[in-house]
């Protein structure tokens, strides 16, 4: 009887996962029709979808370039860093066991920092093609450099942990030296910190499309192991699971989706506290097989800050980290009081 129970449970597990699966898909495409549709100028939706489709009747001139040339790839690259920043907090807090953990842990966003200011100090005027490059190195060197201090990873999380802030804060005082070494980079230095997706092609789209999907298709093939490393280490080889080396992989992609979104967009902090608790609190099943729904729903979510950003002050326009730090901050607070409550 117990057997069948079981069986019952997990039945309805995976149809309740395609469920909230398919919700997701259909916002994500809604909120992402939005997206394109306002802003300063608004498109209509029927031509819109006639534009895409080719079908006859389709914007022209230049509404027509606004849509393809600068709405629709902007709205790809908030969807695509959304999704590697809410589905790399949801693995780093299933990694180490911590509900107030997320994506920049490790020393990723100060690293992509650092290798942002080498680049717009030593740009020459081409800032826009060295600082996805520069940014995506530092992030990837950061989190390597944390990896090699942190001899007890495996045997003890919270040294990996200690180690990242050790590094972060390295990275930030060479920083901190290169804007005092040269002021005139200050202003770039900040936009950047605080988050850009204005300088969205398709070119960023494609390149960041490369590393964010692959590394999000990997972190979905192992969700389903990654419940294990809720457990201790002796049960989860109980189940067949080798908690260390699901432990290196799921780091190692949810960092490089990491560093990949940083380099495209700059620090947009909070996605990845912020969109995983959303979803396990709405479908209170605290699991990483609901991961694809975490991704598409952090895309949803930026794409929604982005028009916010965009349009709040239009014509101006504010840094799209200060609309996801005016959502998340408080819903930080909320999680650590409910973290405090619960322990």
């Amino acid at each position: 009887m117990s057997e069948r129970n079981h069986g019952a449970s997990v039945g309805i597990g995976r149809i309740w996962n395609w469920r909230i699966t398919a919700i997701s898909a259909v916002i994500l495409l809604l909120v992402a029709l939005i997206g394109v549709s306002f802003g300063p100028i608004s498109l209509n939706f029927g031509k819109i979808l006639r534009t895409l489709f080719g079908a006859p009747g389709g914007l022209s001139g230049q509404e027509r370039v606004l849509l393809l040339d600068l709405r629709l790839p902007r709205v790809l690259l908030a969807a695509l860093v959304g999704a590697a920043l809410a589905s790399s907090g949801a693995v780093y807090q299933t990694v180490f066991r911590n509900p107030l953990a997320d994506p920049y842990l490790l020393g990723a966003a100060a690293g992509a920092g650092l290798g942002a200011t080498l680049a717009i100090t030593s740009s020459g005027g081409n800032v826009y093609g060295l600082l996805p490059i520069f940014s995506f190195m530092g992030g990837v060197l950061a989190v390597l450099t944390t990896f090699f201090i942190s001899g007890k990873f495996f045997a003890e999380p919270n040294s990996l942990l200690l180690s990242g802030i050790a590094v972060g804060s390295f990275a930030t005082a060479i920083q901190t030296y290169l804007q005092q070494r040269h002021s005139s980079a200050l202003r770039p230095v900040y936009s950047w910190i605080l988050g850009e997706l204005t300088v969205a092609n398709w070119q960023v789209v494609r390149w960041s499309s490369l590393y964010i999907l692959s590394a999000i298709a990997i972190l979905i093939v192992v969700s389903k192991q990654l419940d294990g490393l809720m457990l201790s280490d002796e049960e989860s080889f109980s189940l067949g699971i080798n908690p260390n080396r699901l432990r290196i992989i799921a780091v190692a992609a949810a960092t490089l989706a990491t560093a990949t979104a940083v380099s495209a967009s700059g620090l947009i902090g909070f996605v990845g506290i912020v969109v995983p608790h959303l979803v396990r609190g709405i479908t209170h099943r605290v699991t990483n097989r609901s991961l694809g729904a975490i991704a598409m729903m952090g895309a949803a979510f930026l794409v929604i800050a982005d028009l916010g950003a965009r349009t709040l002050l239009s014509p101006a326009e504010l840094p799209i980290g200060v609309i996801t730090a005016f959502v998340g901050a408080p819903f930080f607070l909320v999680v650590l009081r409910r973290k405090r409550v619960s322990s």
